[in-house]
């Protein structure tokens, strides 16, 4: 058992308190209100059952704001284990950066990445924070002794105890930010599997759960004055049969359900992962995200659509692919507006959705074959871009993989510096090579970043010299290969100040 007491004596007043807080982007109604959070987490919970199951609170949580089916990463960056799934929703970074890659939390970076509600309390300490879970390690290791309260739930009490002490908490006056962690969906996962029954009814009691805390948040007398930002999610996912830890589509499966002013009803989106809890939490707050904390996660209430994202009504089902469920929708050749694939070099033949530079979805593409690191491209999002000659060429083709992905005539300033951004991650094996290539005003292509070693899932800036009078640029990633692994690009910008 682990109580830790608040050392606070005197709360703050409603009216402190929004004093205190930081603007919104919501305009001058929400500003007014005093911003909060709730951050709920569900272990082990499927986006797919709960929608099979019982879960009216859930379901007035998803029609009432946003709901994102989201994935994980699996080996070798981390195992679909507890300990990497909630330090990342936790830390909103990855665990390359947490390096926590298991139960026991060994050579965590909590330091270097402390949680969000360590963050809130250096940010603005006159807010008070508070974490309780069913699972102890994340209320005595992950949250750090900076939070005010942190409450492991002794395990004879369980989830029941976990709820009754966050209904009470989230009925009184404060708090500002809240954590709580459920845990017996998982533990009916492990021990019936997530086709059972006793799973659908672990989800029925969870929603009940949930429900009371957020009855509680609304009967609070401060409640109309108030602007709660409400966030469901979970660590991983769980198999039919049950467990978790591989890479698997159902174990790599995660979610957020979330409710806030800026939120649209009964919104879906695919482009929230997992990091993006914590640095929504912290926007909500009024706390800027400091590019120096090396986030991964970004605000769901500021959306950052990418043009390959605007292809997801184009995107089908596979053609020659076989390991990939025939109802996915994932993958199309068609570029967006702007954009064009140069495939006049590109040998013939081959597996019909990777023939040249093709779009797709983590969904889709990893299930193309699993265990090859394609789970570790954690940082595109959405619909991203991808040359994949190891895929390619499992079918019967001719001469090699040669491809181009063309950018569109981007507007620029000569004689100023530009900066070109994209997401990447590449793997290489021998004779492969991506390159980037940047032409001006129609110009010769001249090749600005050159790939021809593994590169992991990461954010490239390259700094552009314009010439000067020049007024268009293009860019252009060329990857070229046989029988090796693969290229992916997402979020290409380029920007002038």
């Amino acid at each position: 058992m682990s109580y830790r007491v608040s050392r606070r004596s005197l709360l703050l007043s409603a009216a402190a308190l929004a004093a205190t807080a930081g603007p919104l982007a919501t305009g001058a109604r929400a500003a007014a209100k005093t911003p909060k959070v709730l951050v709920i987490g569900l272990d082990g919970a499927l986006l797919t059952r709960i929608k099979a199951a019982d879960a009216p609170h859930l379901g007035a949580l998803m029609a009432a704001g946003l709901t994102a089916p989201s994935t994980l990463y699996a080996d070798p960056l981390a195992p679909t284990m507890s300990g990497p799934g909630w330090s990342t929703l936790i830390t909103g970074v990855w665990p390359d950066k947490h390096h926590v890659r298991d139960n026991a939390f060994t050579g965590h970076e909590f330091a270097r990445y402390p949680d969000f509600l360590t963050r809130i309390e250096t940010a603005k300490p006159s807010l008070t924070t508070y974490a309780v879970s069913s699972w102890a390690p994340l209320t005595d290791t992950v949250f750090s002794a900076a939070v005010d309260t942190r409450v492991s739930t002794p395990s004879a009490e369980y989830d029941t105890g976990t709820t009754s002490r966050a209904v009470a908490r989230l009925k009184g006056a404060g708090p500002d930010a809240v954590f709580v962690q459920l845990d017996n969906i998982d533990h009916a996962g492990h021990g019936h599997g997530a086709a059972s029954t006793q799973y659908l009814d672990a989800i029925h009691t969870a929603d009940a759960q949930v429900g009371e805390m957020v009855a509680a948040v609304k009967a609070r007398p401060t409640y109309a004055s108030e602007d709660w930002l409400i966030m469901v999610t979970a660590d991983h996912g769980h198999t039919d049969a049950g467990g978790h830890g591989g890479s698997t589509l159902p174990e790599r499966s995660t979610f957020l359900i979330a409710t806030g002013p800026t939120l649209s009803a009964g919104s879906v989106r695919y482009d929230v992962k997992m990091p993006d809890v914590a640095a929504s939490a912290l926007a909500h707050l009024g706390i800027a995200l400091d590019p120096a904390w090396d986030l991964d996660g970004r605000p769901v209430q500021q959306p950052q659509p990418d043009d390959f994202d605007t292809l997801r009504p184009k995107l089908t089902a596979r053609t020659d692919e076989t390991g990939i469920p025939a109802a996915v929708l994932g993958h199309t050749h068609t570029p967006p507006a702007g954009w064009s694939v140069d495939n006049s070099a590109m040998g013939t033949g081959g597996v019909t959705e990777w023939r040249g530079w093709s779009f797709t979805t983590d969904e889709f593409w990893t299930q193309s074959q699993r265990d090859q690191q394609r789970e570790s491209n954690v940082r595109a999002r959405g619909v991203f871009a991808v040359a994949d000659g190891d895929e390619w060429q499992d079918k019967a083709f001719t001469g090699t993989f040669d491809s181009t992905l063309v950018g569109p005539a981007w507007t620029v300033t000569g004689g100023r510096p530009a900066t070109l951004t994209y997401t990447t991650y590449y793997r290489h094996e021998s004779p492969q090579k991506g390159e980037v290539l940047v032409s001006f005003d129609g110009a010769a292509p001249v090749a600005v970043r050159t790939y021809t070693a593994d590169v992991p899932s990461r954010t490239e800036t390259v700094t552009l010299q314009v010439p000067s009078g020049a007024r268009t640029a293009r860019v252009r990633f060329r990857y070229t290969g046989g029988n090796n692994w693969y290229w992916v690009i997402d979020g290409v910008r380029l920007t002038q100040s």
